[in-house]
């Protein structure tokens, strides 16, 4: 009897499982290799595919956006080490994508021919292709912890806006100890975490609506201006 094997994804609030693989940018060892810094992890079907062109281009145009947040960038797809370069030198010599063109790809590109991290990072969807890693994406914190994942299908492109957002999202969260509601970017307002006790929801309540706006004792909203966010986040 044929059966499908399956793998598991790891969770938000885990550790990043750990590998080492050969790169385009020599071997890694991750996530030890960043420590101290912000990691997108994320995994295209294939080489000299056009939408995964497409989001290389993207990505690489956006590295330096990314290094001003503390966030480097690791790529990975189930095809050899060769293949990448030849893909990666066709990006820079050939491509033109929304205005960017002779775009180098400096970011590490894993080889992972026998898809072993892949499969510890559950990118293989069986019912979408055995050989093919669909669109994940891991957002890793400086401790090494998972703290956002995304997975799109083989016939979708990233909204790398969007993932730019999200890690200003997270160090936000992190760094003023507050949350971001929905479409949350840096100068809109932030949601201060929900009382603890009768007696703090009753003050917040009563609180001056310059300091804090609170409609309801569990949906309490305060202001933080862009540049305080971006003065603490950007380097």
């Amino acid at each position: 009897m044929e059966t499908n094997e399956t793998y598991s994804i790891p969770r938000i609030g885990d550790p990043a499982p750990e590998f080492t693989a050969v790169t385009t940018q020599g071997e890694i060892n991750f996530p030890a290799d960043y420590s101290g810094s912000w990691v997108i992890l994320f995994s295209h079907p294939a080489d000299f595919t056009p939408v995964c062109t497409s989001e290389f281009v993207t990505f690489a145009s956006m590295q330096e956006q990314f290094l001003k947040v503390n966030t480097k960038l690791v790529g990975l797809s189930v095809d050899g080490l060769y293949s990448h370069i030849a893909w990666l030198r066709t990006i820079k010599e050939k491509i033109e994508f929304n205005g960017h063109k002779d775009v180098e790809v400096t970011f590490p590109l894993i080889e992972d021919i026998k898809m072993d991290v892949a499969k510890k990072y559950g990118m293989i969807h069986p019912n979408d292709s055995h050989t093919k890693a669909v669109r994940a994406v891991f957002v890793i914190d400086p401790k090494g912890i998972i703290r956002a994942m995304i997975y799109y299908p083989l016939s979708t492109g990233r909204n790398f806006d969007e993932l730019y957002r999200l890690v200003l999202a997270l160090q936000t969260a992190d760094a003023f100890g507050v949350a971001t509601p929905a479409d949350w970017r840096p100068g809109n307002e932030v949601i201060v975490p929900t009382a603890g006790s009768c007696g703090v929801a009753k003050e917040r309540m009563m609180t001056d609506k310059s300091e804090m706006n609170c409609q309801d004792w569990f949906f309490c909203l305060k202001k933080l201006d862009k540049e305080t966010v971006l003065n603490k986040l950007v380097k």
